[in-house]
């Protein structure tokens, strides 16, 4: 327990603050769930549809600073190009 009341107070705000930020991952990671059983399904427009409400959660994600600029551009990357080669395999 911390000693010092400003310790106590950051010590409730940082709680407080992980687990909005949990709440917003798990959003993140729940659509991303989705977006891959629907490229394993090979539903495009299910796949397509997904990807602009997974691309949309990353950037809010991104905007709040709960992931990095770079780690959502990354994961944004990521997701396009899988989105992609199931499009060119066909």
């Amino acid at each position: 327990m911390p000693h010092l009341k400003q310790s106590a107070k950051r010590l409730r705000q940082s709680i407080k603050k992980a687990a909005v930020n949990k709440k917003i991952k798990d959003g993140v990671d729940y659509l991303f769930h989705q977006f891959k059983k629907s490229l394993a399904e090979a539903d495009s427009s299910k796949s397509a549809e997904l990807a602009k409400k997974l691309a949309k959660a990353i950037d809010k994600a991104a905007e709040k600073h709960v992931y990095h600029a770079n780690n959502a551009a990354r994961k944004k990357s990521r997701m396009m190009k899988k989105l992609n080669s199931t499009a060119t395999k066909k």
